[in-house]
């Protein structure tokens, strides 16, 4: 009998070890989250289609921390709601918001939104726009006026509105990721609004090749050009820039980075900065951070940085296009 066994045991080893496999094919979806759109492409060795899945990540993503949505926890939050309590999501954020904040001496600062409403980027647009209302609403500014305590935000004064547009996308890129990556996913590149978590290779087998724009104020998509290609490898991008997303009100220009200690728009000899990470919520968090400290201010922390790679598109004296880039960030740049 124990040979039978044996022999049973062998054949159905046989039999399973025959089954054809799944043959693996990228697969590639795209669709619209946060305001704007989201592509991506992964390896799948499975006949498992994450399309829903993703979009319903997306959706819980959104009402934790969209200002769009207007029962999202960020939203309650701005609303003054007694009765809200946050989510892994939003703590994710704040911590992280928190630590950027610090680091960077205040320059990237999630306090800024009545600012950010002011000047017409909130959820609700302003056209009419009063520097002196501007000046007056710095006294909401300040990340140290606001605590978490247990599952709670506590605001000092009820007139505080958060925004996390600097970082919750790149955190998004991060969270579909590792959902992916839970799958068994390791060939994936994720983008949302721009911003990039790459990892293993793409269809050609290759790194994936990621480009960064021209900072070039356009007048529609085919007017894009791209400044350099890197390949990418188990890493994210994110860029920030002034060339964009702006409007000029009674002659001047309002872009949508704001310095939180003037709360005037950035304004420097920096035109976009690009910032490489282990993942998008710390790369998309330091651009914005980066294009406040402004150009030579951000070539000496990143100095001090490695952890961080960064590509700068600065004007010089003359008007003309410059680029400084740190050594890592060189070996990645590809054809």
């Amino acid at each position: 009998m124990k040979k039978y066994f044996v022999l049973i045991l062998i054949i159905s080893s046989l039999l399973f070890s025959c089954k054809p496999k799944h043959a693996c094919k990228y697969d590639h979806i795209n669709g619209y989250t946060q305001g704007t759109t989201y592509s991506m492409t992964y390896e799948n060795c499975t006949d498992n289609d994450y399309h829903g899945a993703i979009d319903s990540i997306l959706r819980d993503f959104d009402m934790s921390l969209s200002q769009y949505v207007p029962n999202s926890i960020i939203s309650r939050i701005n609303s003054n709601d007694t009765t809200v309590r946050i989510d892994e999501h939003f703590r994710t954020v704040f911590l992280k918001s928190k630590e950027i904040w610090e680091q960077s001496g205040g320059l990237m600062d999630i306090t800024v939104g009545p600012i950010i409403n002011a000047i017409g980027f909130g959820a609700k647009k302003q056209t009419d726009i009063d520097s002196s209302k501007i000046k007056d609403l710095l006294r909401l500014v300040g990340l140290e006026k606001v605590k978490l305590v247990g599952n709670r935000i506590l605001k000092a004064d009820t007139a505080m509105k958060l925004d996390v547009n600097s970082i919750a996308q790149g955190y998004s890129v991060d969270v579909v990721s590792e959902f992916l990556e839970k799958k068994g996913v390791v060939n994936y590149m994720v983008e949302i609004g721009g911003e990039v978590r790459a990892r293993g290779k793409n269809p050609k087998q290759e790194l994936w090749r990621i480009g960064i724009d021209q900072p070039k104020e356009l007048s529609s998509d085919q007017d894009e050009a791209l400044q350099v290609i890197l390949g990418l490898k188990d890493k994210c991008i994110s860029t920030a820039g002034n060339y964009r997303k702006f409007h000029v009100e009674n002659g001047v220009k309002y872009t949508h980075i704001i310095n939180p200690k003037t709360g005037l728009s950035a304004k420097s000899r920096l035109l976009s900065v690009s910032v490489v990470a282990t993942d998008c919520i710390t790369s998309d968090g330091w651009d914005t951070a980066l294009m406040v400290m402004g150009l030579e201010k951000s070539i000496e922390f990143l100095k001090h940085h490695p952890e961080l790679e960064a590509y700068l598109i600065y004007n010089d004296e003359k008007g003309n296009y410059q680029v400084y880039m740190t050594n890592g960030l060189k070996s990645m740049i590809t054809k």
